[in-house]
């Protein structure tokens, strides 16, 4: 449990504070479409997971320089 509270940030804590408010506006407002929303934006910290996943976004560098016709790549 120690591991979990650890990574906790200010974004993080910002992120799951939304999504709380999101699920009370939904059900407030009778929108559950909203509230499912909601409760999926808060899960998404609960769980540390984002969008893209464990370097999901970003591109692979090359190990080695590779020569295209007079250019190195």
């Amino acid at each position: 449990m120690k591991n979990y509270r650890k990574n906790w940030k200010i974004m993080r804590v910002l992120r799951v504070a939304l999504g709380i408010f999101i699920i009370v506006q939904g059900i407030v407002a009778k929108e559950w479409i909203l509230a499912g929303l909601g409760s999926l934006f808060a899960l998404m910290p609960l769980m540390n997971i984002g969008c893209c996943g464990v370097s999901g976004c970003s591109t692979p560098v090359p190990r080695t320089p590779k020569k295209i016709g007079r250019y190195i790549v």
